[in-house]
């Protein structure tokens, strides 16, 4: 006759940790499946982790803004392949220079990518083929050359690096002189099409607080551009 023995048989606790062992070995089977299936595809699962830490790590940063190309600049004209048609040229008062076969360009205002896509859109009738690359690159700077005459302290010319408001430019002069007529002051405008008179509130501005709101102001103050003159009668 067969007698069991209490001691022979698995108590209630050594039988809960074989089943967590068991399970523990399924798990890691699991996970070695997983990762064989990531390895047979090199970069999945890895680039999107990656590419989150790179997103949060590199925030996008705001594109500088481009140089823009004024009167009395000097600029060089690059024709790759042509090297007759390589040119120093000067921006002139009027914001053109002349370049062969593509006749007169704007230069002021525009960038030298934009002037170098015009001279080579211009170019490309002489050619059956397409045309050569254009390249512009500023060679030397004069800055904001502008002139403030009349009623003033130091008459004459001057230069700025970046585009004087009207207050600067006649601080730059040393102010006005005795007996000027602040309300008749005005801009004359160097434009492609010539000179244009643009009257200005100058009075108004020199009373400072008396007549200046606080806060952001309603119109901006206007600016000289290269050529520009500033006269105060």
């Amino acid at each position: 006759m067969f007698h069991s023995n209490e001691a022979d048989r698995p108590r209630p606790a050594r039988r809960k940790r074989r089943v967590a062992f068991a399970a523990g070995m399924i798990a890691a089977a699991a996970l070695f499946a997983q990762d064989a299936a990531a390895q047979a595809k090199p970069g999945a699962g890895v680039a999107a982790v990656t590419g989150a830490q790179s997103t949060a790590a590199m925030p996008d940063r705001p594109a500088m803004p481009r140089y823009v190309v004024k009167a009395g600049d000097q600029l060089d004209v690059f024709v790759w392949g042509e090297e007759r048609m390589q040119r120093q040229v000067l921006v002139q008062p009027d914001g053109t220079f002349a370049f062969p076969l593509a006749g007169t360009i704007r230069a002021d205002g525009r960038n030298v990518s934009d002037i170098a896509d015009d001279i080579r859109g211009r170019i490309a009738l002489n050619y059956t083929s397409a045309p050569p690359d254009v390249t512009v690159t500023v060679r030397e700077t004069d800055g904001t050359r502008f002139y403030v005459l009349g009623k003033v302290r130091t008459p004459g010319s001057f230069t700025s690096g970046s585009a004087p408001n009207i207050l600067q430019a006649l601080s730059m002069a040393g102010g006005t002189a005795e007996f000027a007529d602040t309300g008749g002051a005005v801009i004359l405008r160097q434009t492609p099409a010539g000179q244009v008179v643009e009257r200005i509130r100058l009075g108004s501005l020199l009373k400072g607080a008396r007549s200046l709101k606080a806060g952001a102001l309603s119109t901006p103050l206007p600016t000289l551009s290269s050529g520009d003159v500033l006269l105060i009668p």
